[in-house]
């Protein structure tokens, strides 16, 4: 529920943060409410980012005037021996008192007010008719006190919520005003967002990537730390991708534009980052639900009460000392803390309930290729059957996989060219059978290249060929190579082998990976088992299930949720796309070139860094940790004001304080969350 009380607004809200609205400028022009985002640029050339100071001057105004006026009450009250509070009707130090009360808190009525008219009863309702209630029973102190409490802990709660939301105004903070460009073969400076698809633009050492693109020449480091969290700079030449809002270290390079404006990789996180951090998880959303029952019940109570005891004054402190606002606040501050952590090192969170949900992965399944391996076959084995060539063998594979996008296909053509074979024109017809290979026809002549499951499936050659064929193949898998036979037309010709080396920090990711609290880790992957045992061995992976089709990987994914796990599949979203849909989470790496990975992933890494699995996950238990004492605070703390009240001594305006003080605690502890998760 969204509650207009100054501690709610305070919390994180729905829709776009009018902080970051304005940072954003125009060059995301379009926030997620749809609203065009205008602001000025900075002196930096960063977009201006006002009131980021930790306590806003305005919120201080209110305060400051009431505190002044109840100070000279105080002094008034020495002077003259005019009592402050105590009389129905008040006198001149009585006055100042209600003054106070009338400054910090007219605002609180008006948003109680307007509340009201959306139905909603909220915090600003107890505190406004608690103060109401005091100076009618003559109790100006109290009034004055509630009400300047409650403003101060306002202004405080505001400065200390901004620090929460720091990450995604730093993430802002680097979206560059200005670009260079080639038009006509002149350099022009130009607004970024004017920058069209297809232009040249020039990054200098010290400047922003004001696009995302491609490298077209030049060499140079670029630090990604704002995008990957990769704290070392990447050294980029011809070819290799960039990103709007890095930074170029060194080197001149020419880039061609691809990206701009609000479909940048920086645009699309700063929206996810800002969508994440208001998606509510399931604990808020009870929370929410508690809050809507709850507020209305204690002024029903604390009337009742009244009408029982006789005593207004001690039913009006219990509308005080019951406010919820610690309890409300306690999930929101701290998934926006925790979504912006991960912001920071280069982990998008889709939302709170996703947060939640990552607290509790118990396994986690990986694909082989690409995320356990470099993702960099390298062809290592031409193996003729006999009567047969190792370049014939070489040839018709290569010419097969001439337009296929498998990551096997690129070495074997690769292989082919180095060697100085001539691949003719593209392949006429080219079919890839998911799981198994590719089907070509090139110059009249049929192609197959392939796994063994592949060749079983057709009649191609003769017993012995197959035979043959088939105790190659093994032979290459048992040296932990991907084994495919290459067919042309009724003949089979050889096979061929290629090796993906598993990635250096496998390993260590692994072990990583059971410290933060994983049970067991699967492999899933299509390749041959005894690849797949190979790889496992080396990365320390005791289950390997190898051999599947993308149906089979979500078939797996389902028998371990069956089991009652929780569990989280890592892959490259294509050939394990449904196993991805199906399981708890989905998690992308590398999802930094990847526009479709950073809006569909529940986990979205935006570095290609298998350790950084590992350092998401244990930000989530951290985050559900803090949770949960958030609300130990926050019910501990009304548990003992409600004590404190029924055996006396505690006060409208001593339960306002201790109560600002329960919403700061939980603010500072979620701001925790902000430190870099290690180990």
């Amino acid at each position: 529920m969204s509650s207009p009380s100054p501690i709610l607004d305070s919390a994180p809200s729905a829709g776009p943060d009018p902080d970051i609205a304005r940072a954003a400028g125009s060059y995301a022009p379009d926030s997620p409410g749809g609203s065009r985002l205008p602001g000025p640029a900075g002196p930096t050339g960063r977009p201006a980012r006002r009131g980021q100071g930790l306590l806003p001057v305005r919120a201080w105004v209110r305060p400051g005037i009431a505190a002044v006026l109840i100070g000279l009450s105080w002094l008034l009250d020495a002077l003259t021996g005019s009592p402050a509070t105590g009389s129905v009707l008040p006198g001149p130090a009585g006055l100042l008192m209600v003054g106070a009360a009338l400054v910090s808190g007219t605002p609180i009525l008006i948003a109680a007010v307007r509340a009201l008219r959306h139905r909603v009863v909220g915090i600003d309702l107890l505190v406004s008719i608690a103060t109401i209630g005091a100076i009618v029973i003559g109790e100006y102190w109290e009034a004055a006190a509630v009400t300047t409490l409650f403003a101060i802990g306002h202004a405080l709660e505001k400065g200390t919520l901004q620090r929460t939301r720091r990450a995604l105004t730093d993430l802002v903070s680097t979206a560059p005003e200005q670009a260079v460009v080639l038009r006509d073969g002149t350099e022009q400076t130009i607004a970024a967002t004017e920058v069209r698809q297809g232009e040249q633009v020039l990054v200098r050492p010290g400047t922003r990537v004001p696009v995302d693109g491609h490298v077209l020449a030049g060499r140079g480091a670029i630090d990604e730390a704002g995008i990957t969290g990769e704290s070392v700079p990447a050294e980029k030449s011809e070819g290799d991708p960039v990103y709007a809002g890095t930074v170029a270290t060194g080197g001149l390079l020419t880039v061609l534009a691809e990206g701009i404006g609000a479909d940048t990789t920086l645009a699309r996180i700063i929206r996810r980052v800002e969508e994440a951090q208001d998606a509510k998880a399931p604990t808020q959303a009870f929370m929410d639900r508690f809050a809507r029952w709850y507020t209305p019940a204690i002024i029903v109570l604390s009337v009742v009460f009244g009408v029982l005891t006789g005593d207004v004054e001690l039913a009006l402190t219990l509308l005080v000392i019951s406010c919820p606002g610690a309890l409300v606040i306690s999930i929101p501050v701290a998934i926006v803390a925790g979504i912006g952590r991960g912001a920071r090192d280069g982990m998008l969170i889709k939302g709170g309930e996703h947060l939640e949900t990552s607290a509790r992965i118990d396994t986690v399944a990986l694909d082989k290729t690409g995320t356990l391996t470099t993702g960099r076959p390298v062809l290592t084995d031409v193996l003729p059957l006999p009567g047969r060539t190792r370049e014939e063998v070489l040839l018709w594979a290569a010419r097969a996989e001439l337009t296929s996008d498998h990551p096997l296909a690129a070495p074997v053509v690769w292989a082919a060219r180095a060697e100085g074979l001539d691949l003719g024109q593209i392949p006429e017809q080219a079919d890839a059978v998911v799981g198994r290979g590719v089907l070509a026809r090139h110059g009249g002549h049929a192609i197959t290249v392939g796994s063994q499951a592949m060749l079983h499936e057709s009649d191609i050659g003769g017993s012995s060929e197959r035979r043959e064929a088939i105790d190659l193949a093994d032979e290459t898998a048992r040296r932990g190579r991907t084994p495919m036979i290459v067919t042309l037309d009724e003949t089979v010709l050889g096979v061929i082998g290629l090796a993906d080396t598993p990635r250096a920090e496998a390993a260590d990711a692994i072990t990583a990976l059971r410290r933060a609290g994983v049970r067991e880790v699967v492999m899933l992957t299509g390749d041959q088992p005894r690849v797949a045992q190979a790889v496992a061995a080396e990365v320390g992976i005791d289950t390997v299930h190898a051999g599947l089709l993308p149906e089979g990987k979500l078939d797996q994914i389902a028998a371990l949720q069956a089991r009652g796990r929780t569990v989280a599949m890592v892959g490259d979203g294509v050939n394990d796309a449904p196993a991805l849909a199906s399981a708890d989470i989905g998690v992308s790496m590398g999802a930094a070139g990847s526009a479709v990975a950073i809006e569909t992933s529940d986990i979205a890494l935006m570095r290609d860094s298998l350790p950084a699995l590992a350092q998401s996950l244990r930000l989530a238990r951290r985050t559900v940790a803090v949770m949960r004492q958030n609300i130990v605070i926050a019910l501990a703390t009304v548990g003992m004001l409600l004590l404190g009240v029924l055996l006396g001594g505690v006060t409208m305006s001593l339960g306002m304080l201790v109560h600002e003080a329960s919403v700061l605690l939980v603010i500072v502890n979620a701001m925790r969350l902000l430190r870099p998760v290690r180990g």
